[in-house]
This record gives structure tokens, sequence and C-alpha cells, in this order.
């Protein structure tokens, strides 16, 4: 139910992480040109036929889409209706749930701490003397367990608990964080030994919601909202409910013909696919994670090449975020009533688009990503490969 772009299943090559800090220091990359246009009126105007096909393809109620270059907001538009029981205009302030997109904050949010010295990527999560100690159930456990380092789950290397019809995150939906951990640890072992082979994992960044609020002694939405979103200016993120009348303030309605989008328990989700934004949200966050030097970011250049550099076994995978060999990074998220993506290209763009429906056993999400490059290349200057 809630992919990474990729899910791909990939043979074990055994690979060494990089290490966190070098001598060299690494020079942020410059955004060339320094700046853009935002579109003219006749571009706008063929950016919106292009998503009104796409709307009409996929019988999308709501779009919404942001694009940033270089610390500036360029474009914010969306379409459609964001409530069809209310008529209610779909405007860029609505929020949506973002599903999976939401690994990308989780690693940011670890990569500060990384930097703080309270952690490495090397740590061990469970067992005596590791992150999280005892916390949901004392040894024995089941063979691996106690050897899955932080690195294995922001890497979904943890050699288990995977996104398929077995995936822990989606069952006992009355169960709260602790009891569903302490449950998974003792009643599911792991497919593999850890670090050798891929397998997408929600439930892997559920466990790392964990970490942050044991390292810090906050709830995992409190901590990223102070550490992280804040510095990025995005005020107005918050975690989601799990039904319709528990919708935030200016949130989408959902729609899905094949499942509720309110028979989950979203909230439990947070780390891995809980929160809700705009898309100009997620564009402030990925424009100052990005690597360039405009706007400020909030990690060091090394942190940021450890954090899009991937393991040998997953090539198209870093850690929390999808990558490819021409320098884009992204992440998508599905869930029934939500279809999301968030890109960073190599160009310097960031961009997000979030939808108000799901259209399982469709190219829905795929197309998604191809809208936004589409959109982006209706601009004649701007540097969209």
């Amino acid at each position: 139910m809630d992919l990474g772009r990729r899910d791909f299943v990939k043979l074990a090559a055994g690979a060494g992480a990089l290490p966190l800090f070098s001598r060299a220091a690494l020079a942020q990359l410059a955004p060339n040109p320094p700046s853009i246009r935002p579109p003219s009126p006749a571009e706008r105007t063929a950016m919106s036929r292009l998503a009104q096909t796409f709307m009409d393809k996929f019988e999308v109620p709501g779009l919404s889409f942001a694009i940033g270059y270089a610390g500036a907001i360029v474009h914010q538009v969306a379409f459609g209706v964001a409530d069809r029981e209310q008529n209610e205009a779909a405007t860029p302030q609505h929020l949506f749930r973002i599903a999976s997109v939401s690994k990308m904050i989780t690693s940011v949010t670890l990569f500060r701490l990384i930097e703080e010295n309270r952690v490495k990527l090397t740590d061990r999560v469970f067992g005596p003397g590791a992150l999280l100690g005892t916390d949901y159930g004392a040894p024995p456990y089941s063979p691996g367990i106690d050897q899955i380092t932080l690195e294995h789950l922001l890497t979904h290397t943890g050699g288990g608990w995977t996104n398929d019809n077995r995936d822990p995150t989606f069952t006992h939906p009355h169960m709260d964080h602790a009891q569903l951990m302490t449950w998974t640890l003792a009643n599911r072992p792991l497919d593999r030994p850890p670090g050798q082979h891929y397998a997408y994992s929600n439930f892997g960044y559920c466990v790392l919601g964990r970490v942050i609020e044991k390292l810090t002694g906050q709830h995992y939405a409190e901590h990223v909202r102070t550490e992280v979103l804040g510095r990025c200016g995005v005020t107005d993120m918050t975690i989601a409910g799990n039904t319709r009348d528990q919708r935030q303030p200016g949130e989408v309605a959902y729609y899905c013909k094949v499942e509720s989008p309110y028979e989950m328990n979203v909230r439990r989700m947070d780390s891995h696919g809980g929160w809700i934004a705009t898309p100009t949200n997620l564009v402030q966050f990925l424009m100052h994670v990005d690597g360039y030097a405009r706007p400020a970011n909030i990690l060091r250049p090394r942190s940021i090449e450890v954090m899009t550099t991937a393991p040998s076994y997953s090539a198209d995978y870093a850690k929390g975020f999808c990558i490819n060999k021409s320098g884009n990074w992204w992440h998508n998220g599905s869930l029934p009533g939500t279809s999301t993506i968030a890109v960073r290209t190599h160009g310097g763009f960031c961009w997000a688009a979030f939808t108000n429906v799901s259209r399982p056993n469709t190219r829905m999400d795929d197309e998604l990503d191809e809208l936004n490059w589409n959109m982006a290349r209706q601009v004649s200057d701007w540097r969209v490969a």
C-alpha cells in the first residue's frame, strides 16, 4: 500500500558504509544560473493543459504542484477540488497526506542527530547496549534482529518486515507504536540476515521514529517540527489523523474506489508515512537539503553526500531518498486516497506534486512523476534535462 517509487529486489553484494566526515571539505554546488524567472502566462497555460489531461485520464479530483529553485518558490498552482462533497476548490495552501515522502524527513532528522554525534550509522538498534535496548522485548530474539543497525533501516536492508501483504505496519490498527513493535519483534522473524538484501520496509522507518524519540526525549513530530522543518521555514506540517472527521483545517478529502482512505491508522505511520503538507512545504524542505549553496542547507555537504549514496546492492535507494545516475533524488508516496512525489533534480530544481486520489493497478504514480518533468519543460529557458 505504501510504496517506494522503485521497490526492486536486489541481490546481496556487500558494501561498506561511507565515513560521515572526511578530511577534505566538500564544496556546495552553486546554482547555475543563479536564479530563474517564473513562468509566463502562456507557459502557465501550457502547464495547466498538461495537468488537466492527466487529471482527466485518472479521474483526479484535486492536484497541487510547486517548484522551487535557489531558495525561491517560482511557481505554485492547484487544480480541481479539495473536497467533492463541499465543492471546495483546491488551492496551493491545501494540505495532503504525503505517505512515504515522509521517509525523506525522517532520514534528514537522523542525519542531524549524527552530525551532533548523538548516534552513528553503525549503531545497533535492538538488544542490550543498543539504541533502543530492550524497550520492545528482551533477548533471545529471532536470528539477526540484534544485528540490525541504523544504516540497515535507512537503506531498507534490515532483513525483513517487508512491504507486502504481511507488512506489520498495516496490521493491528488498535496497537500503539510500543505494542506494535513489541509484537513484531516477538512474532515476525527476519527473512534474511541484515545488510545483504534490499526489501522496502515501512516498519523499518517506524522503528527509526522511535530511535529519534529515544535519542531526543521528545515525540517524533515535535522534534522534527522544531529541529528540521522549522529550520526550513516550514511551520504548518503535522501528522495526519485517521478519519475524515480528524482532518486538519485546510486538509483535502481523499478518494479511492478500491480501499477506504479512512480505515487505516495513519497517525501511527508518523515517521514512515504520516505527515501532511503542501507541495510548497516539501519544496522548501528539499531546497534546504539539496546540496546547493542557496538557501543555506541544514546539513553539512558530507552528510548530504552520505545520505544520498546507495549501497551496492540497492543502486537506486540511498537513505530515505531514491536516486539515479543522473544525480536526481526523489521519493514518492502512495496510500488509499493519496499519490505524491517530491523531487530534487541534478539541475537545481526542487518540485513536488500531490493528489487526493489513488488509482491502484494503473500507471498513475509513474505518470505523476512524468507530468512534473513535462510541466517544468514548458518554460522555455528553464534548464530541465
